[in-house]
């Protein structure tokens, strides 16, 4: 049996949260949620690649915080190649050395917010109805959100074997937890019902699956794989959506984007040092009832 670490070897709470000297990748960088664990990550010590197939956004968000005097640089990637992601992970060790931290945030999520009201449609999704899902899209959305992850797993492990050491986040969503409520999305106003899509629960529930796999396949190897599963992010949607979504949750609202941030450095930290395979849900009680 493994022994416990002694009372005089322990550090202080704050010293577990500390991710200086440490090197995080996080995917989908500058999008709303991997842009403030981007920030986040900086803010606890570490040196961040914000890796995203925008480029200029991540470039933008990098010169950002580097103007901030963190540790920041971007680089673009497409998840669903594994060259691109490969190529990824090499920008990182070229850069630093090292490879730490990776957060699996990229995905493709048909959100209902004003900026992204049209998305599906223009996205070739239709209404997101499940009789009429389009294949393409089925498949364009398996290779983001779980075949991306998988690749980007698969490529960031290599570094933390020879490390002998490693932390990976994947982000995974209350709609791989229940299925969604198909009420929040409509309106009497539309033409034609709106649907949260098939493929957003499918492959949330898939990245718990691949998170709970990969932390009981690296059993022994000091590297940690957990999940984290965000709720409903307040981004500006209308108030009915508000409302409707609010009475759900048992703390009665949405979250604001700011409010994963201190999950995300728990688990990249050693604060959560005895934690692997397992989910954090911060949903704001959305999956107590």
């Amino acid at each position: 049996m493994a022994k416990r670490i002694s009372p005089e070897s322990q550090h202080t709470v704050m010293e577990l949260f500390n991710l200086e000297g440490r090197v995080a990748l996080v995917t989908g960088g500058a999008g709303l949620l991997g842009a403030e664990f981007s920030r986040s990550l900086c803010q606890a010590g570490a040196n961040v690649l914000i890796a995203d197939i925008h480029a200029a956004a991540a470039e933008d968000l990098a010169q950002t915080l580097s103007a901030s005097g963190y540790q920041a640089l971007a680089s673009e990637v497409d998840i669903t190649n594994p060259d691109s992601v490969q190529r990824m992970v090499q920008v990182a060790l070229k850069t630093y050395g090292r490879l730490d931290i990776l957060v699996n945030s990229a995905a493709l999520d048909p959100k209902f917010d004003p900026q992204n009201q049209s998305a599906a449609h223009l996205h070739g999704t239709g209404t997101g109805a499940f009789e009429s899902f389009p294949f393409e899209s089925w498949n364009q959305a398996l290779a983001v959100n779980l075949t991306g992850a998988y690749l980007c797993c698969q490529a960031a492990v290599q570094p933390m074997l020879a490390q002998e050491r490693g932390v990976i986040i994947n982000l995974s969503s209350i709609y791989g937890l229940a299925g969604p409520d198909q009420r929040l999305y409509q309106r009497s106003s539309q033409a034609e019902p709106q649907y949260k899509p098939v493929y957003y629960s499918v492959t949330k529930a898939g990245i718990l699956g691949l998170t709970r796999y990969l932390a009981a396949y690296y059993a022994g190897k000091n590297i940690r794989v957990n999940a984290l599963t965000p709720g409903g992010v307040y981004n500006g949607h209308d108030e009915s959506f508000v409302q409707a979504y609010s009475a759900r949750a048992v703390l009665g609202r949405m979250a604001e984007k700011d409010e994963l941030n201190g999950a995300l450095l728990f688990l990249a930290s050693d604060a959560s040092a005895y934690m692997t395979g397992a989910n954090l849900v911060v949903d704001g009680g959305w999956t107590t009832w």
